[in-house]
Parts: C-alpha cells; structure tokens; sequence
C-alpha cells in the first residue's frame, strides 16, 4: 500500500522508479545477451504487464481497474504511437552517434522540456537556482561522455527526430495524467502497456528463430525483466502524476546515472576517475533541483 501523505507517497513512486528503471536496464542488457531477440523482449515486457495486471485484478489483488473503454482507447492510442516512435529513432540515432553522444542529448532534454512544461502544462519557469542545476546537469553528462569516447555523430536527422519525439512523450504522458480520469494507476499500466505491445508483436515475428533455439534459462530471466517492467510502468505512471514533466525527465536521467555506475560494477568496462566525478556532479545537480510551481496553484499550498 503506497503512503497517505503526499510528500510520502511522491518519495515513495520516485524511489520505486528508479529503483526499477535502473535495474530493469542491467536486466535487459542480460536478457538481450542470453536472447538477442530485442524486440521480442520489449514485447513479453509490455503484453506481460498487460496480462499481470488484468489478472492480478481478477484475483482480486488489484481492488480498481478501469476497463476497456473507446474514450480511454482513444486518448491513450498517441502514447502507444509515440512510445514506438521514440524507441524506433533512438535504435537509429545510436547507428549514427555513439552511447556517450546520445548521452549528452539525452541530459540536454530538461532543458527544453521545461519550456514546454511552462508553454502546455501551466507550470512557471523553473527558478534561477534550477536553470543553473539543468545546466550543471547537461555539463556533466558531456564531460562524462567526452572522456569516455570520442564526440561523434552523425545523421543529425534522426538525433533530431528522437529529440523532437522524446520530449512531445514526456509532455503528452503528463497531460494523459492529468486530463485522463481513472480509476487506479492499475488502469494507466494496462492501457499503456497493452496498446504499445500491438506493433510490437509484428517487430517480434522477425526474431522466431532466435525465439526458437531460446534456452530455459534465457526465457527465465526475460521473465524477471517482465516483472521488473510491471513494477516500472506503476511506478513510472504513478510518479508522473505526481511531479513535473520536468522533474520526471531529470529522474529517468539519473537513472540513466545509476545504471551505469552498476555496470561499472558488474562489467569489465570501467569508467576514469574523472568520468566518476561526472556523474556524481549530475547526481548533485539533480538532489539541487527544484520543480517549477503550477501557476494556478493556491499560494497557501506547499509548492
């Protein structure tokens, strides 16, 4: 049962997300290893989660659970479309800049998004204090990245259209949050999950052979990313309509922080004294940053 208090329950989906996404990205990185077959793993992901949750809730461990309806249907559809968007100029972005790059790109989106989240979701600028944290954010990223490996990049084009892509994603699922009614955050998984996993079945198809020759131990721990995407996605869903687009972007980039400190851990790859230093500078950056206010919020309510 998630905390009363909002400030509790805030702390408590933001720890779970991250402690999610972080490990589940290690876990997919294991599974892709024992099952190279990418597509069908993001598949048994989000169609998993949809079947947990439907039946989770007719065994009565999920008390609410919005059904199927054409409004929800309808509202939810972009996010599917944008989330096969996202993941489809990501793949391309990362054939013509490298991991390190896309970093860079990927630590620069708070920046703008922002400015979106003033323009579309009604929230003041973010103060002098945090502009300077996005900053510091985006400087340690590149100065991580830049010791790690060579800037290269090329096909801005798809840079670009991730870009574009990822941060209409990070405004549209925030405005679903707010404009969509549902009964529980169960129903925001659901749906989600389960219209996302439809163009993915067909992506899938292409890797029957390597679905095929699958060992018991490879589908056991897709089994376990499929566990650790359903908690994700309720964590995610659930700390998105709690705080900022904004704030949310910073979170799943230090994430990002974590999981490569894990990896340095686990993995042959080790990073410099300096790149480490990095990262704990974004690590400080995010801690320091400070969400922008709703405009329309009551000046007698904490912000």
């Amino acid at each position: 049962m998630p905390p009363q208090t909002s400030a509790a329950k805030t702390l408590w989906a933001v720890g779970g997300y991250m402690m999610c996404s972080a490990t589940l990205l290690i876990g997919n990185k294991y599974a892709v290893h024992k099952l190279p077959a990418p597509s069908f793993i993001l598949w048994a992901q989000l169609f998993g989660t949809a079947v947990a949750v439907k039946t989770a809730h007719m065994g009565g461990l999920i008390s609410h659970l919005d059904a199927l309806e054409y409004d929800k249907l309808r509202a939810f559809f972009p996010v599917a479309l944008i989330f096969c968007a996202t993941i489809f100029t990501n793949i391309k972005s990362l054939e013509y800049a490298n991991v390190e790059t896309f970093m860079i790109f990927r630590f620069s989106t708070p920046l703008c998004i922002s400015i979106a989240d003033y323009i579309f979701l009604g929230r003041h600028l973010p103060s002098a204090r945090s502009w300077l944290c996005l900053v510091m954010l985006l400087l340690g990223a590149m100065g991580y990245a830049l010791t790690d490996a060579a800037y290269v990049v090329r096909g801005y084009m798809f840079c670009g259209l991730w870009y574009f892509i990822f941060c209409m994603d990070q405004i549209y699922l925030k405005h679903v949050t707010s404009t969509v009614k549902m009964e529980s955050n169960w129903g925001r998984v659901l749906y989600s999950n389960l219209l996302a996993s439809l163009p993915l079945f067909f992506m899938a198809l292409g890797e029957q052979e390597a679905i095929q020759n699958a060992s018991t131990e490879a589908l056991m721990v897709v089994m376990v990313t499929v566990v650790l995407g359903t908690a994700m996605s309720y964590y995610a869903w659930l700390a998105r309509s709690l705080v900022s687009a904004t704030l949310f972007t910073i979170l799943g980039n230090v994430c990002k922080v974590v999981s490569i400190g894990i990896n340095v851990s686990l993995w042959d790859k080790h990073a410099s004294p300096f790149g480490i230093a990095c990262l704990m500078f974004c690590l400080c950056a995010a801690y320091f940053y400070k969400q922008a206010p709703l405009r329309d919020a009551p000046a007698d309510l904490p912000k």
